[in-house]
């Protein structure tokens, strides 16, 4: 799925208007319906609803809503902030055409705004999308003054007050909304952490807006729903055998940190590699001997740590970095590892935190390595950021200039590709917020890439599930109970 800035989404209305065709008023129309169905989903009509309307399409937007809840059973008021004297001709048209059924209630000031019961749902339509400036005035009083209240807030497409594209300021007034109810496609703005409380659970209706136009339109960012994921699943035929599938080899552990290399070794089996070798120090034998028996093993010539790079010539893919320690002698076999290296590679845990401290290196990593930070992993390599979206552009930089995939983990992890596209994903939860997940994340993606799957595709599909088992794991033990080990146990189509 598509996701498009706001001169795109205004391009993509107006295009659908134009050559649906349909007028603008119907378009609202309909979209407002597909508002109204979500919503009615979620909160059954025993609950009375207070609409917030400004005086732009948002507010249109509102009215319609409010009209059509009305029409199903609900309990409705509305509100119009006069913070101006403009409004605009859907706004107008929507105003009459609730009629005498809905008188709504004008706030003009301060002293206009309403103390309603807690169990009344307030939906936001005073601004939406499209600001790029911050709220200031009536309307600022008005949201500081809804997000007082204890009741649930809806936002209508986008919370008021909050930019889409671009980083608000630390002063911002804005809607915090329980839930966002947004139109055919998501917004770059609810991808990131730093707006988490400013979107809450969202939720993307089909407002029928013109296909072709979006599977014309270029945008360098992408959310991986289920079907993006599931087109680049490659089918097993029946005649394959172990050979099919790949030799990943796996370079993981150091003396106190083999759960590592067991995590990442058992993930790797479990999604589907032909055959495993897992490359330890002379401690881990017994430990992956054991723990993972469906891996074939070899030993590091010193106890505790890894001093060289193993065999390579039988992998079709490399995964380096779980539990890996920072010895100067590990900082050595890293470095013979990315010269020795043919195959895709994959690059996490201390291995990243190597690239940092020894920077020549990165310019040793072949083209389309794969790198897994975290945050602060992701900092040392490149650098501070004052926010989110500054932090996705260095990594836009980073992934262009070292010619790298870069999966930055989070709660929408990004896999941002060389060519400057942005992959957000749509699995996980909280409860993998959990020592050893990561470490399942790269066993995943070695498997992926030993099977010969594109590097782009290993690391959107492996991202994507590693999500998809920690949901499933989650809803099985809860996401509090959640270790890393529950989520390797429940990957799989």
């Amino acid at each position: 799925m598509k996701i498009f800035n706001v001169e795109q989404i205004r391009a993509l209305d107006a295009h659908t208007i134009a050559h649906e065709p349909i007028a603008s008023i119907d378009l609202m129309e309909r979209a407002s319906q597909a508002f109204v169905r979500c919503f009615c989903n979620q909160y059954v009509n025993t609950r009375p609803v207070a609409v917030f309307c400004g005086k732009g399409n948002n507010g249109g937007d509102g009215l319609a809503i409010a009209r059509l809840l009305s029409g199903s059973g609900y309990d409705v008021q509305v509100f119009i902030v006069e913070y101006t004297l403009h409004a605009t001709d859907d706004f107008r048209q929507n105003l009459s055409r609730l009629g005498n059924h809905l008188t709504p209630r004008r706030i003009h000031s301060e002293n206009d705004l309403p103390q309603l019961p807690k169990q009344v749902v307030c939906i936001d339509a005073l601004l939406g999308s499209g600001l790029s400036r911050p709220v200031d005035g009536l309307l600022a009083i008005v949201i500081g003054h809804l997000n007082a209240l204890p009741n649930r807030i809806v936002a209508v497409d986008v919370a008021s007050g909050l930019y889409t594209d671009q980083p608000n300021g630390p002063s911002d007034v804005i809607i915090k909304p329980r839930y966002t109810i947004t139109f055919q496609l998501p917004k770059l703005a609810f991808m990131l952490p730093q707006n988490a409380e400013y979107v809450g659970e969202w939720h993307v209706v089909d407002i029928g807006l013109n296909a072709g136009y979006i599977a014309e339109t270029n945008t360098p960012y992408h959310f991986t729903d289920k079907p993006e994921a599931e087109k680049r699943i490659v089918p097993r035929q029946k005649f394959s055998h172990k050979g099919t599938f790949g030799h990943a080899v796996l370079i993981a552990g150091s003396f106190g940190k083999m759960g590592a290399a067991v995590l990442s070794g058992r993930a790797c089996l479990r999604s589907g590699v032909g055959l495993l070798t897992m490359h330890v120090p002379a401690c881990g034998y017994a430990i992956a001997q054991i723990s993972v028996p469906e891996a074939m093993t070899t030993v590091d010539d010193t106890e505790k740590y890894i001093s060289k790079s193993p065999d390579l010539n039988s992998a079709t893919a490399i995964g380096i970095g779980p539990g890996i320690g920072q010895d100067p002698a590990t900082v050595k076999a890293l470095e013979k590892v990315l010269e020795k290296a043919k195959v895709p590679v994959i690059v996490d845990a201390d291995a990243l935190n190597i690239l940092s401290t020894n920077r020549h290196l990165l310019f040793k990593l072949p083209a389309n390595t794969i790198l897994t930070p975290h945050p602060k992993e992701f900092q040392r390599l490149a650098g501070e950021s004052s926010n989110e979206f500054e932090r996705l552009e260095k990594a836009r930089a980073f992934s262009s200039k070292y010619k790298v995939i870069i999966c930055l983990k989070g709660a929408n992890t990004a896999v941002v590709l060389p060519n400057g596209e942005v992959h957000f994903n749509s699995t996980g939860n909280p409860g993998m917020a959990t020592g050893g997940t990561g470490d399942v994340l790269t066993g995943i993606i070695t498997s992926l890439l030993a099977q010969k799957y594109d590097p782009a595709d290993a690391a959107i599909l492996g991202v994507y599930q590693h999500g998809l088992a920690g949901d499933r794991a989650a809803e099985a033990r809860g996401q509090t109970a959640l270790i890393a080990s529950d989520v390797i146990e429940h990957l799989g189509w």
